[in-house]
């Protein structure tokens, strides 16, 4: 509008149009007129910048709005709610340091900062998101742990193995056998020779070693029988049959038993030969048992050897520490170990018929024991060199008898000679059928010391 008003006449106040004096800066509503307007303005005059036709009164309400909303924007955000906690991942506070999630915004409102202070991040509570706190599935557990397992061949059969260090394999002593060194095969197909490096046959567990390692080799980790419960589930490897490597079976825990000073996990997890040796593994891929055993003849009834036995063979302790069972059984007599293939079936028939020889050929032996203590005492002067489990073994050592036979004994001698020569073909033909029969060299040494007849001449 045209004002047409002198300086004498005063101002009007934009807040409330009261006409004040111009010697009076601020009107009784509160409006105080800026310092920077001259007694020579023109009453009415719009502010410089001013569009035409803007009223200093609504420049006002705009200018409180602003204001208000950059107090509210200003405020600390308020806590996520938990549903916008789970739709959010957060790093928790093992994590170290890191940014904080963003708060939903209110519709409308400004974008909020991206990098929050780091106080806040020591106030906050560490959340675990919804992917976090997901449970791993059994198809991760598994794939995990495959490489970790393996084949071990011997010349006597094949059973199972795992890592447990890179350089460092768990097996059972029954799968090694006699054997110094084993051959295992990985799951790629590569194998390796390892040697056993030791044994607790009382527990059926056995250690090996291989002298080149692979640097990104998988292992599993040892858990413990202190926390297994009866009813968990458990998941066994191995190479079923011998040729169906890693095999993997599912079940839970039916008991945890003690036989003697052994602890044994019982489960449901179907085992087959070839399975032995393999790890027994909880949930997450932990490591609680070797299987080893199982009933002939049954469903569900199979066992492994607490892993805790293998901790004290690796750490060189005598024996495991001890842990809670469900029940003590007396005697491990009506288990077979690994499920026994055919082939170790008929290895057990032999031995069985191998030491009914043996014990033909002892009785013999010791028959002729006493014609030689005759023969030495009468006929014989000089020394008999060399220990043997009978002397007369010396017969066939060149410089064992380095003495003479009396005059008017040779035929005595000569009788002797013959009946230590049939001992003789008997034990060799006992040791070349338990050879065929593929008995085990280490089976075969002790049953010859249990008849005292291990004599090196047999494989003469």
């Amino acid at each position: 509008m045209q004002n047409n008003l002198t300086s004498s006449a005063g101002w009007v106040c934009p807040a409330c149009d009261r006409r004040i004096p111009s010697k009076v800066n601020e009107c009784r509503c509160g409006y105080v007129r800026e310092s920077g307007l001259s007694t020579g303005d023109a009453v009415g005059a719009e502010p410089s910048g001013m569009a035409p036709g803007v009223r200093p009164a609504t420049v006002i309400v705009v200018a409180l709005i602003a204001i208000a909303g950059t107090v509210w924007y200003m405020k600390p955000a308020p806590r996520s709610s938990p549903l916008q906690t789970l739709a959010t991942p957060t790093t928790s506070r093992d994590a170290g340091p890191a940014l904080a999630a963003p708060a939903v915004a209110e519709p409308g409102s400004a974008p909020a900062d991206t990098a929050a202070p780091v106080s806040r991040l020591s106030d906050a509570s560490p959340v675990r998101s919804a992917e976090e706190a997901a449970p791993v599935s059994l198809e991760d557990v598994i794939g995990r742990v495959m490489p970790a397992v393996v084949r071990v061949e011997t010349s006597a059969g094949t059973g199972s193995g795992f890592f447990v260090e890179a350089d460092t394999l768990l097996t059972n002593v029954h799968v090694v056998g006699s054997n110094g060194s084993v051959t295992i095969r990985r799951a790629g197909g590569t194998t390796a020779v390892a040697r056993v490096a030791a044994t607790a046959p009382d527990f059926d567990i056995a250690v090996l070693k291989i002298s080149n390692p692979l640097s990104d080799q998988a292992t599993i980790p040892l858990g413990s029988l202190a926390g297994t419960r009866t009813g968990q589930e458990v998941i066994a490897i191995g190479s079923a049959f011998g040729m169906l490597q890693n095999t993997v079976t599912r079940g839970i825990v039916s008991g945890v038993r003690r036989v003697g000073a052994a602890q044994l996990v019982q489960t449901d997890a179907a085992l087959n030969p070839g399975n032995s040796g393999g790890p027994l593994l909880d949930r997450t891929g932990t490591a609680i048992g070797i299987n080893t055993a199982s009933f002939r003849q049954s469903q569900g009834l199979n066992f492994a050897v607490s892993i805790d036995h293998a901790r004290a063979l690796l750490d060189g302790s005598p024996q495991a520490p001890a842990a809670v069972a469900t029940s003590a059984e007396p005697s491990l007599r009506a288990l077979n170990p690994a499920v026994p293939s055919p082939a170790d079936q008929n290895r057990m028939q032999a031995t069985r018929a191998y030491e009914q020889l043996l014990g033909q050929v002892a009785r013999k032996a010791d028959g002729l024991d006493q014609a030689w203590r005759t023969f030495r005492k009468s006929c014989y002067e000089g020394a008999v060199v060399g220990t043997f489990d009978h002397e007369w073994f010396a017969l066939w050592e060149p410089r064992a008898m380095q003495g003479a036979v009396s005059p008017g004994c040779g035929v005595y001698f000569g009788d002797i000679r013959t009946q230590a020569n049939d001992i003789r073909n008997m034990a060799i033909a006992a040791e070349e059928a338990a050879r065929q029969a593929d008995i085990y060299p280490g089976v075969r040494r002790d049953l010859r010391r249990k008849y005292r007849l291990d004599y090196a001449g047999w494989d003469r």
